[in-house]
C-alpha cells in the first residue's frame, strides 16, 4: 500500500512540476538558472522516499566562478539525493535520449541542459568542446557524470576521461560530488529509509595538467572520490543503526 501511495505522490509531483516548469521556463528559455531552481524541487521528494538527506559542502567555501562538478552516478535517486547540492548557473549534461522522456525530457532541455549522444563518438567529442564553449562563452558551470552510466551497486565504476577534457581545455577547477551509497538502502514499502550524504570536497585545481595528463587527472579524482564514498558509507551506516538501536 505504501509503495502505491509513493508511486501516485511522485507522479503527481513529477508532472505536475514538469508542466508548471515548462510554462515557467518558456518566458526565459534555456537560461541555466533553471537547472538548480527545478532540481532543488524534484529533490524534495526525498521526504516521500523516508531518506533523510545530509548537505555538506567545505567551510566558507561559496564556489564564484565556473567549475566542472562530477558526481557518482548510482539509479533514478540521484534526483532525489545530488540534485540538492546544484548551485545556480550550473548546467547538466546528459544523453540525447532523454528529451524523449514525457514531460521529463521537454523540461530537461529548456531549462538549458546540455544533451549528448552517446551512440556517435565523433559527435561526442564535438559535445565536448560545446561544453568547453559554453563555459568560455557563457560563464556557467557544468555537471557531469564521469562513469557515464548508472552503476546500479557496483561501487565507483572506471571514469571516461570527457569532464576531465573539458576542465582541461577550459581552465576551471573541478569540484568532487559525493553521494553515499544508496543502491539497495531504499525500501518502497517502508516508511523509514535512514540517512543519506552529499558532499560537496573542495575543487581541485587542474591548471597544472596538460591535454597529455588527462588521464592522470581522471584517476586522481577517482581515487578522491572513492575514498569520501566510503568514508560517507561508514558514517551513514553508524547513524542508521543508532536511528534503529
Amino acid at each position: 500500500m505504501l509503495l502505491i501511495l509513493r508511486f501516485l505522490v511522485v507522479i503527481l509531483f513529477s508532472i505536475a512540476v514538469c508542466v508548471l516548469g515548462l510554462v515557467y521556463c518558456s518566458f526565459t528559455p534555456r537560461d541555466p538558472r533553471h537547472v538548480s531552481r527545478f532540481g532543488r524541487l524534484f529533490a524534495k521528494l526525498s521526504v516521500v522516499f523516508g531518506l533523510k538527506v545530509h548537505l555538506r559542502q567545505p567551510e566558507g567555501e561559496t564556489y564564484p566562478g565556473c567549475y566542472i562538478y562530477i558526481a557518482n552516478h548510482q539509479n533514478n535517486y540521484d534526483m532525489i539525493t545530488a540534485a540538492n547540492v546544484v548551485l545556480p548557473g550550473t548546467v547538466t549534461v546528459g544523453k540525447k535520449s532523454l528529451v524523449w522522456i514525457p514531460f521529463f525530457g521537454p523540461l530537461y532541455w529548456l531549462t538549458g541542459n546540455l544533451l549528448i549522444d552517446r551512440e556517435n563518438r565523433a559527435k561526442a567529442h564535438g559535445t565536448i568542446a560545446q561544453v568547453v564553449k559554453h563555459i568560455k562563452e557563457r560563464h556557467i558551470s557544468v555537471w557531469m557524470f564521469p562513469e557515464g552510466t548508472r552503476s546500479r551497486g557496483r561501487g565507483l565504476m572506471p571514469f571516461k576521461t570527457g569532464a576531465f577534457h573539458a576542465a582541461i581545455s577550459a581552465g576551471v577547477p573541478i569540484v568532487p560530488i559525493c553521494v553515499s551509497t544508496t543502491h539497495g538502502k531504499i525500501k518502497l514499502n517502508r516508511w523509514n529509509n535512514g540517512h543519506a550524504i552529499v558532499e560537496m570536497l573542495p575543487p581541485i585545481d587542474t591548471s597544472a595538467y596538460g591535454k597529455d595528463q588527462v588521464r592522470e587527472l581522471a584517476i586522481y579524482c577517482h581515487e578522491v572520490m572513492a575514498a569520501k564514498i566510503a568514508e560517507l558509507d561508514e558514517e551513514v551506516a553508524r547513524l542508521n543503526a543508532a536511528q534503529h538501536g
